[in-house]
């Protein structure tokens, strides 16, 4: 079985973070493991408090899996300090024939919290840009690294390509916050490729880009290349928001698991 490691924060509440990555990746056909880097207090009505991971635990999870297992990809998810990103990036320079890095650079959450200190952007860019194969950021992110506004397709054209000369790869722009239709734009080997989808009217959206980012991930582990791996995804968070539940009182999280349940007969 094909392996992924998600490099990213705890999320108590199990919609997102760590516990969305797990999901996502096993519901995807690969062997989920973890390097955590931050635990958050939160639940589907916000992040309520952060307890950094100290860089030398970061460091240590790192190693441990590459001594022992070999793995086909990466997802990188929430960071918050220079300490952890720089941990991770020198870990990960130090891997001979480093696995393929999905990047998906989290910076506030959907009630508003900033899981990226201010200090940290601009080593977050330096450190792991140059090590993604492909960044997943939504519009507000993309905005905050770029300081521009992106308001449409066109828009989100020019910051693909502004994204792509701070260093990754392959960039894929996610369209969720657009008024419209839900349009991401994949920007890879000098193409881009749309994936329109017709927005889906819910509110339960917990762990979205998580969810994402991990099935790409896992879709590269098992051999498919990015535009693949990524129209895949697409299709998978997709069914994942479409049948998406009520848990909480606030924003319900994804259903990692629903095509699974329905195929064994454990739902109608």
């Amino acid at each position: 079985m094909k392996t992924v490691l998600t490099i990213a924060g705890s999320d108590c509440s199990g919609g997102a973070g760590i516990q969305a990555d797990i999901k996502s990746i096993s519901a995807n056909g690969a062997f989920a493991m973890s390097v955590i880097t931050a635990i958050t207090a939160q639940n589907t009505m916000g992040v309520f408090d952060i307890q950094d991971i100290t860089p030398s635990m970061i460091r240590s999870q790192i190693k441990v899996i590459f001594d022992d297992i070999k793995v086909d990809a990466i997802k990188i998810g929430m960071v918050s300090k220079i300490e952890s990103i720089k941990a991770i990036s020198e870990e990960l320079r130090k891997i001979k024939d480093l696995p393929p890095v999905i990047l998906d650079p989290v910076m506030i959450s959907k009630s508003g919290f900033k899981l990226l200190s201010e200090d940290a952007k601009e080593t977050l860019i330096k450190e792991l840009f140059p090590l993604a194969t492909l960044i997943t950021p939504n519009l507000p992110e993309a905005e905050e690294i770029l300081g521009i506004k992106i308001t449409n397709i066109e828009e989100m054209k020019e910051a693909a390509i502004m994204l792509k000369e701070l260093g990754a790869k392959s960039i894929l722009v996610k369209g969720g916050h657009l008024e419209d239709d839900a349009t991401d734009l994949l920007y890879h080997e000098g193409k881009f490729i749309y994936l329109s989808q017709e927005r889906i009217e819910t509110k339960h959206t917990h762990g979205t880009g998580c969810t994402l980012s991990s099935a790409i991930a896992a879709n590269i582990a098992k051999g498919l290349d990015v535009e693949e791996a990524v129209k895949l995804a697409k299709e998978y968070i997709t069914m994942a928001i479409s049948n998406g539940f009520e848990l909480g009182k606030g924003v319900g999280p994804t259903n990692h698991f629903y095509k699974l349940y329905k195929n064994s007969g454990m739902i109608d």
